[in-house]
């Protein structure tokens, strides 16, 4: 159920308490329950941000990420990947005091000339994710969710705490990564609801046409070369087919297809579903994050 409020719009009626207060309505109590469950899972998470972070170098990366890694080091300006799961501001501004991590870096070597690292992030941060499920899907019960390049499984966490989707897929081709997802799956007993899957996606074809939701989180481009990019572009949009599934893509498929020749047409595919981005209230909002957060209807 979308935003998690099972109770609201019922009415309560007011008892009297042996005291002669009034108690709380019984919408009033679930509500209240609701918050305290919304608030425990969001601790959840951030417990497995922890044991992640104890698993992994500071930048989140494996050596076995060979394609990513040369691709960050080929970018024009200097970049590090900052796990956006693992390490929210707050936690970035520590690392930076403690000396572990630095927003910028010096343009002349021994000057004062300093410019802002560009920082780039493989996983959604807990305030994206809450958006994603709380409010751009609807209720996902009895329904498949597959998170493709599933990584670090936030998503698929995610889901299984804050929506009521049946079955959650992750499909991820590094190894190492499937082992992180697979040890915090058993460690929080996720295993009746989660799967992950070691594949390339272009193996996955009767997974993606059973899906009702497939969430692509910038999957492509720092993992394939260009050719291979254009080829798993093409298999997604020949098998993500069920009408009225919903895709799930950061940035946007136009802007994703913009750098490839394909014979995707988008008007014959999908249909773009307009998000409203002042819905959520969270703290400290992110809102240029939020946007580039997209949502497709199937046709």
């Amino acid at each position: 159920m979308r935003g998690k409020r099972a109770f609201n719009g019922q009415t309560g009626h007011a008892c009297k308490a042996p005291s002669g207060r009034r108690r709380p309505s019984s919408c009033a109590l679930a509500d209240d329950f609701d918050e305290l469950v919304v608030s425990n899972n969001d601790v959840v998470l951030k417990n497995i941000a922890e044991d992640l972070r104890n698993h992994l170098p500071i930048e989140a990366m494996f050596n076995s990420e060979h394609q990513a890694i040369q691709k960050i080091h080929q970018h024009p300006l200097p970049m590090i990947h900052v796990d956006a799961f693992l390490y929210d501001d707050d936690f970035v501004d520590s690392l930076c005091e403690e000396g572990k991590m630095s927003r910028s870096y010096c343009t002349e070597c021994g000057s004062y000339k300093t410019s802002s690292l560009e920082f780039i992030s493989h996983s959604f941060s807990l305030m994206e994710l809450k958006f994603l499920y709380q409010h751009v899907l609807p209720d996902l019960t009895g329904k498949v969710v597959v998170d493709v390049g599933s990584r670090l499984g936030a998503v698929l966490f995610a889901g299984y705490l804050y929506s009521s989707a049946s079955q959650l897929y992750g499909v991820e081709m590094n190894a190492d990564f499937c082992q992180l997802q697979e040890m915090m799956i058993t460690k929080y007993q996720f295993i009746d609801r989660i799967k992950v899957v070691h594949a390339d996606i272009c193996t996955q074809a009767s997974l993606l046409q059973k899906a009702d939701v497939v969430v692509m989180n910038n999957v492509f481009e720092y993992f394939l070369d260009r050719q291979e990019q254009a080829r798993a572009w093409e298999f997604i949009a020949c098998n993500i087919r069920k009408r009225g599934s919903l895709l799930v893509t950061v940035p946007s498929l136009k802007e994703s297809l913009s750098k490839f020749q394909t014979d995707i047409q988008l008007s014959q595919w999908v249909e773009e579903v307009q998000l409203n981005y002042d819905v959520c209230m969270e703290k400290d909002v992110d809102r240029e994050a939020l946007e580039q957060i997209h949502l497709y209807k199937i046709l």
